[in-house]
């Protein structure tokens, strides 16, 4: 049989854009932005920006660059690149921030900056392209052991914070790629009968009970109450931050349970993102509300249950599981981003 001939053997070998690079990670609240200058080896020049003091991207961003131009003085150079990683869903060229007020064009955004290059990613895409290059320092691990440096292997992250993010990264032979999407809105599951009598309650409430439903910040309320009316203890109506804040502190009862049943329903949804990935190089936390749990979290029913897959039980076992400890790691993804690409 014939070999198919090479693509495209004519065309000159394609680079990643010249540094200074702009980079950025853009919530529903903050803004936080970094500089990879030439030879740099990680982002340097951190600022955290308030979103709401800004009309857009590009305020904000001129901002943060204006006070980096002063504090560098000559050796500051304008960038010709960027790369934001933004919390939404993209489609087109206009985002809407899920949680946040900004709505913006990224054409519009980069040639206001006077970029050649602004490369668009969501948030959670950027954080599994953070993940080849996370140090040991950068993470805490659960269970037996830190993922080993990555190979050939595919990895998936799973974050909950506001919401819930899921992503991976496979490697192929033109670099690392990754699979953004929106797990976090696959349906939940029960892994036993008092599970099941949860989210029987809450799909009461809900015709469609998702992840993000209740391992989210938005969703501790609703986890919190689910268990109150199931185990039929009267509480009163609390906020995220209060039911951590009780159940860390081991100051209320109903509280505690709900921290230990959403590290278990965690466990159990990690477990099938690394199944239905193939992410046998490990499986990583991101997204705020975990860091936030300290030791409780490590004591927790989490990695049992991301084992607990009946006959897979031996495949999840040697899938390593490691919290990112780094808030900025988006960053670095949104990095790497760059590197890889060429146009």
């Amino acid at each position: 049989m014939a070999s198919m001939p090479a693509l495209h053997t004519a065309d000159p070998p394609r680079t990643a854009p010249p540094r200074p690079w702009l980079l950025a990670d853009i919530g529903g609240t903050n803004a936080r932005f970094g500089w990879l200058a030439p030879g740099s080896a990680g982002v340097q020049h951190l600022q955290t920006l308030r979103g709401a003091d800004h009309a857009g991207p590009a305020q904000a961003a001129r901002s943060y660059l204006a006070q980096l131009a002063l504090a560098l003085g000559p050796a500051y150079t304008p960038p010709r690149a960027g790369a934001f990683a933004v919390a939404t869903p993209l489609h087109g060229d206009r985002v809407s921030l899920t949680n946040g007020g900004w709505d913006f064009s990224c054409a519009a955004t980069r040639d206001e900056l006077g970029l050649a290059t602004l490369l668009m990613l969501n948030d959670f895409e950027a954080l599994a392209l953070s993940l080849p290059r996370l140090q040991p320092q950068q993470l805490r691990r659960i269970g037996p052991s830190l993922p080993a440096p990555p190979g050939a292997a595919t990895l998936a992250v799973v974050g909950p914070g506001t919401g819930l993010g899921v992503a991976g990264i496979v490697p192929t032979a033109h670099g690392w790629v990754a699979l953004p999407g929106e797990g976090g809105h696959a349906t939940l599951s029960a892994a036993d009968d008092f599970e099941a009598a949860l989210l029987a309650w809450v799909r009461r409430r809900h015709a469609h009970v998702s992840a993000e439903r209740l391992l989210s910040g938005i969703g501790l309320p609703l986890l919190h109450e689910a268990l109150s009316q199931v185990l039929g203890t009267p509480a009163p109506v609390l906020e995220g931050s209060e039911i951590v804040e009780r159940g860390v502190a081991g100051s209320d009862a109903l509280c505690a349970r709900t921290l230990d049943t959403f590290c278990a329903l965690l466990g159990s949804f990690a477990g099938n993102v690394a199944l239905t990935l193939g992410a046998r190089g490990g499986l990583y936390l991101g997204g705020g509300i975990v860091p936030r749990l300290g030791e409780r979290f490590f004591e927790s029913p989490f990695r049992a249950r991301f084992e607990a897959k009946g006959r897979f039980q031996a495949y999840l076992q040697a899938v390593p599981t490691a919290l990112i400890t780094d808030t900025l790691a988006a960053l670095g993804g949104a990095a790497l981003a760059l590197e890889q690409h060429r146009g």
